[in-house]
Order: C-alpha cells, then sequence, then structure tokens
C-alpha cells in the first residue's frame, strides 16, 4: 500500500513538471510580446526566476525602446542573482545604472553590483582579484551615497573583503617564514601591516617581523650577524613600545636576549 502511494505521488509530481514546462514552452514560442511580459512578471513574482530569466532575455531587445524596458532590466538582473549568478548579476545590475542613472533603483542597483562581486569571490586561500574588485566597488558605492540606508551593511562586506585579503597576504608571510625564507617572511609582514594598519592582529605581525629578523641573522655569516641581530632588537622595541600590552611580548623578550647576547658576544670578540 505504501509502495503504491509512493508511485502515486511520483507520478503527480512528474505530471505537474511536464505540464509546468509544457506550459512554459507555450509562452515562450508565443509571438505576443505584452503576454510574454505578464507570464514572465508572474513567473518572477511566484519566484521561478530560471523561467522568467529565459522570457526576460527574450524580451530585452524588443522592449528596448518601452516604457517597460527598465523594470525589465532591474527584474532580469534579480533574476541573475536569485540563482546565485552573481557575474552575470553584477554586470547587469552595473549595466542598469549606467543605462538608467537617474532611475529610483540606480543607488540599489549599484549596491548589488558590488555585492555580488563579494559574493562571487573565493575563500581566502584562492585568488582574491575578485574580493579586491568587490572591496573597490563596495567603497565606491559608499563614496557615491555616504547617507544611505544600507551604509552599515555595505561596510560589513567592506571588513569582510578586507579580512579575507588581510588573511591571504598574512598566509604568504607565514609560508615565507614556515619554509626558513626568512628575509621573505619579513618583506611580507611588513606590507600587510602597511597595507592593514587597523588591523587588530599587527602585534602579532611586528612580533613576526622581530622572528623573522632573529631567525635570519641566525643564520647569516659571521660578517652579516652584528647588523641582522641588530635589526631583530630594534623590532622588538618597535613592539614594546607600540603594543605595550601584546601577549607576544614574553616571547619576544626571549629573542631579544638571545639577540643581545649574540652582539655581546661578536663585539666581545672583535675587541680581542
Amino acid at each position: 500500500m505504501e509502495i503504491r502511494i509512493r508511485h502515486f505521488l511520483y507520478f503527480l509530481i512528474c505530471v505537474t513538471l511536464l505540464a509546468s514546462c509544457s506550459g512554459f514552452e507555450r509562452v515562450r514560442k508565443s509571438s505576443d510580446v505584452n503576454y510574454k511580459l505578464t507570464k514572465a512578471n508572474e513567473y518572477f513574482d511566484k519566484k521561478h526566476y530560471v523561467h522568467a530569466n529565459e522570457l526576460y532575455k527574450e524580451l530585452m531587445p524588443v522592449m528596448k525602446s518601452t516604457r517597460n524596458y527598465e523594470a525589465i532590466f532591474y527584474k532580469y538582473a534579480y533574476t541573475f542573482y536569485y540563482t546565485k549568478d552573481y557575474l552575470d548579476a553584477s554586470y547587469y545590475f552595473k549595466n542598469f545604472t549606467e543605462y538608467f542613472p537617474s532611475s529610483k533603483d540606480a543607488e540599489e542597483c549599484e549596491f548589488m553590483s558590488a555585492v555580488c562581486l563579494f559574493k562571487y569571490a573565493p575563500k581566502y586561500s584562492l585568488d582574491q582579484t575578485n574580493s579586491i574588485k568587490a572591496l573597490e566597488a563596495l567603497q565606491s558605492y559608499t563614496n557615491r551615497y555616504p547617507n544611505s540606508k544600507r551604509m552599515a551593511e555595505a561596510n560589513s562586506y567592506i571588513d569582510q573583503s578586507k579580512s579575507k585579503l588581510e588573511m591571504k597576504q598574512s598566509g604568504a608571510a607565514k609560508l615565507y617564514y614556515n619554509i626558513n625564507q626568512y628575509k621573505a617572511a619579513t618583506v611580507a609582514y611588513k606590507s600587510v601591516m602597511r597595507n592593514f594598519p587597523e588591523s587588530p592582529n599587527n602585534d602579532l605581525y611586528q612580533y613576526m617581523i622581530m622572528r623573522s629578523m632573529y631567525k635570519y641573522a641566525k643564520a647569516s655569516i659571521a660578517d652579516k650577524q652584528e647588523e641582522r641581530y641588530a635589526n631583530a632588537i630594534s623590532a622588538y622595541t618597535e613592539l614594546k613600545d607600540t603594543y605595550p600590552n601584546s601577549k607576544y611580548l614574553n616571547e619576544a623578550s626571549k629573542l631579544y636576549s638571545e639577540a643581545t647576547n649574540k652582539v655581546k658576544k661578536i663585539r666581545d670578540e672583535q675587541h680581542k
């Protein structure tokens, strides 16, 4: 009995889907533009965005010089967004602002174009070209509309984009350190601090600069060690002065003591 019910439900679903598809095909093949537009809007309102997208795509060139074109363009962009095709959605939202700069929806579409770039950007460990594009678009939006009701949301996306870029760069710096490329690690951590001056992790980066310099000095030839240990000592002083409450100070102070002793030993040997 239960199997029969399942088969019957499956049959009903198949019939419904076939009826839906055949109904859509009739709409799509119709030469009545107004009828097709009405059905496209119905599909959109019912959240059948794939069907709506296909109909709007056919209507766009036909309706270009009509009063309906702006509304079609607007909904067409959203069909891409709702189907998670963020790259195309960003493109059409951006184009909307260019075609209809005076529209009441222009601000919203500029914002959505930037949001789509943000959503399209991959996780931080992958290439962050699209995160950079998203950040630029979001900052452009906030500069253009400083009093927007979407400002808090835009700033949240900006912070998240910056965080991904920071994680990408700091990860690269850590990799240099882990493979014993201490000079490159020093340069990379300095770059992270320069690019993200307000990061809450800057005391960690300064500590890693000091640590990289210490390791670099330790691995250097004798003639270079004094100068390079001195650089590590300077980096420690900067850490202590700039971040007096850093949790990394205890570990850094041990390296500082070792570096100081190394310099003292080198100088003592030079004066023998």
